[in-house]
């Protein structure tokens, strides 16, 4: 098992709590980074949104993509996955950018691609949003352009969304044994998005769920990526699997509850609640999703990682017997909960 955080760039995950005691700022971010590399974590996911979904859209919030540029030349291990909306990012400066702090990295890039869901969002910056399934061929269509300039000495492209003649980029992106290109995440649970994934992309992140949930997705997944092999008559690579998990580790079960309780009080007038609903508006989901699953985001406490650390470490291991290969954590505060999560539960399973 691989063990993954969402680097908090709103300021903190709860939507019902102003002050989390981890700030938006670089300062925070960078100390938190580091210190994760020392006690065993692999990944940090950096989610990428303009405007804060979390605390309002008037809060800081951190740019992704400079933050990842800056992590880049100050860790020394962990692998910065970062979030891109292709509506936002023409495919061929995009792919000049990323190859860029790849190399700074010493190939430790990889993508999160998302489909963008935030209409309001993208009416205030002036990017494109498309209808949902036009979203994901927009996403396959920008993924052609960007691996294209990453393999190819020259790559043209003519399509319904880009088009580019003779992209040169040099230098690529770190080629080498297992990795051809920095590794491309996606999720999301529509037809027209797990088709896409099972072709284009290298690992699928699934919102938070139990164990016996998540597996049957994994089995179909690795279906689509059969399948997908076949249609193009080459030997794609297995998938990897990825889940979204709020922790929270305590001595007792009461002690457990009482926190649930202290983070998921969300009500109506909040500053995220308008995000919500125009969240599930333009998504397809699988289940529907309640005020509580939203107030720790991506439905991360379904997935059960709350409990004793004994508990927790038992959760895990079902997790890993169902096939995921990632754990990506939420929790507040993140640096003091996250040191506890690998004290208790890591180094339990190492």
């Amino acid at each position: 098992m691989r063990y993954g955080y969402w680097l908090p760039v709103f300021g903190g995950w709860l939507r019902n709590i102003d002050d989390e005691g981890m700030t938006a700022s670089w300062d925070y971010v960078r100390r938190l980074a580091q210190r994760s590399e020392e006690i065993g974590y692999d990944l940090t996911l950096i989610a990428e949104l303009l405007l804060n979904d979390i605390k309002g859209i008037d809060a800081p919030s951190l740019d992704a993509w400079s933050t990842a540029a800056a992590l880049a030349a100050v860790t020394q291990r962990l692998e910065l996955m970062v979030a891109v909306r292709p509506s936002f990012h023409p495919p061929a400066i995009f792919a000049k950018q990323a190859a860029n702090i790849d190399r700074i990295s010493n190939g430790r890039l990889s993508l999160n691609v998302v489909s963008a869901w935030w209409k309001d969002e993208a009416r205030r910056y002036g990017a494109e949003f498309d209808e949902h399934d036009d979203r994901y061929a927009r996403t396959k269509e920008w993924l052609d352009v960007v691996d294209g300039a990453w393999s190819d000495p020259a790559f043209s492209h003519h399509g319904r969304f880009y088009n580019h003649d003779d992209i040169i980029l040099e230098p690529k992106p770190v080629s080498r044994p297992g990795r051809r290109r920095p590794t491309i995440y996606a999720g999301g649970e529509s037809e027209a998005a797990k088709t896409m994934i099972a072709l284009q992309c290298d690992a699928y992140v699934m919102h938070g769920d139990p164990p016996e949930r998540i597996a049957p997705k994994i089995a179909d997944m690795q279906r689509r990526r059969e399948q997908a092999s076949e249609a193009l008559g080459i030997d794609l690579p297995p998938m990897q699997f990825g889940v979204a998990a709020y922790a929270i580790v305590r001595d007792s079960e009461r002690e457990v509850t009482a926190e649930i309780d202290r983070i998921t009080n969300v009500a109506v007038g909040s500053p995220g609640y308008h995000n919500y609903r125009d969240w599930i508006a333009n998504t397809k989901l699988e289940q529907q999703v309640s005020l509580q699953d939203y107030s720790v985001s991506n439905r991360g406490l379904r997935a059960g990682l709350t409990g004793t650390p004994d508990q927790v470490v038992e959760r895990v291991a079902e997790f890993a017997n169902a096939g995921v290969d990632l754990l990506l954590l939420q929790c507040s505060p993140q640096l003091e909960e996250m040191e506890r999560f690998a004290d208790e539960v890591i180094g339990a399973r190492v």
